[in-house]
């Protein structure tokens, strides 16, 4: 008898255990669902931008902050001078407000951006190289932080633009990033300006505005987009080893085969100097501490 009353008990704990269970993961369930919706709600309430390049997101995230909602037309390791979009990104480009064009002859812009604004006649087209001077046949214009300030104004004048309402919500946040702007400059200027040695070599010459800003000499082993010849790889080793260089730095977005020619002939090593990150001051703060290993004699 006694036997029976605990083995009754044990089942009832049973079932009271599993409706506990049950009713938990009910909780659980409905909460995500409508955490769920919640974020959909959010993300459907920002203002829809479109940029070309993954360093536009951060000047674009850090003005327009929780009120935008970036979309990158070229992802992260893909190349502006070749890539195409997608149908899904150009499905974005009808549902966006701002489209924050690089402006300053970008190859992909070039092709694709009629076509990008026919798709959504109603988008606000900002073009972040209005007030910077350009350099002839170099687009390059971000890879320089006094640049990427003035494309930072354009973006935030832009956002205002379309949402007049923030307008001291978009001023503050672009103060706030111009600074830290400031501070990358200061930065450059501190690693870089001691050196007499101020020469560099990379595959791809994707930093002509950084070399213009902090007096320094690129030298690029890729010219016009054209594979390099033997005859193009002899004459960079033969100014490698003039300017007694220790690295040939290579964008992820191009082939290193070249570069690895020259550092073996020049007994030196590539390294990794990448001209489209997504984190542009910490990317920036990176190239200027490898431009003052390579400075180093």
């Amino acid at each position: 008898m006694t036997f029976l009353v605990k083995n009754t008990m044990d089942k009832k704990q049973v079932i009271m255990v599993a409706i506990v269970v049950l009713l938990i993961i009910c909780a659980a369930t409905s909460a995500y669902f409508f955490i769920g919706l919640e974020e959909e709600e959010n993300k459907d309430n920002r203002t829809g931008v479109i940029v070309t390049i993954v360093s536009q997101q951060e000047f674009v995230e850090k003005v327009g902050g929780d009120r935008v909602h970036v979309t990158v037309m070229v992802p992260p390791g893909a190349s502006p001078h070749t890539y195409e979009p997608t149908p899904g990104m150009m499905k974005e480009v009808t549902k966006a407000e701002m489209y924050a064009k690089v402006g300053s002859g970008v190859e992909f812009e070039n092709n694709w951006m009629e076509k990008i604004i026919s798709n959504n006649r109603d988008m606000n087209i900002v073009d972040c190289s209005k007030g910077i001077t350009k350099m002839e046949n170099d687009p390059h214009i971000w890879n320089s932080p006094v640049n990427a300030k003035i494309m930072v104004e354009n973006i935030c004048n832009g956002l205002i633009k379309i949402d007049p309402d923030n307008t001291d919500y978009y001023t503050q946040n672009k103060n706030n990033y111009l600074k830290e702007l400031d501070t990358l400059d200061e930065y450059i200027h501190h690693k870089l300006d001691g050196f007499s040695n101020r020469v560099f070599m990379i595959y791809h010459p994707s930093f002509g505005y950084l070399a213009e800003e902090y007096n320094l000499t690129q030298l690029a082993v890729e010219h016009g987009g054209k594979e390099p010849t033997p005859q193009v790889i002899q004459d960079c080793i033969d100014m490698a080893n003039q300017y007694n260089l220790q690295y040939v730095f290579v964008a992820p977005q191009f082939a290193a085969e070249p570069c690895k020619t020259v550092a073996r002939a020049i007994g030196g090593e590539t390294a990794s100097m990448d001209p489209l990150a997504r984190n542009y001051i910490s990317n920036m703060e990176q190239i200027a501490d490898s431009l003052a290993s390579e400075f180093e004699e």
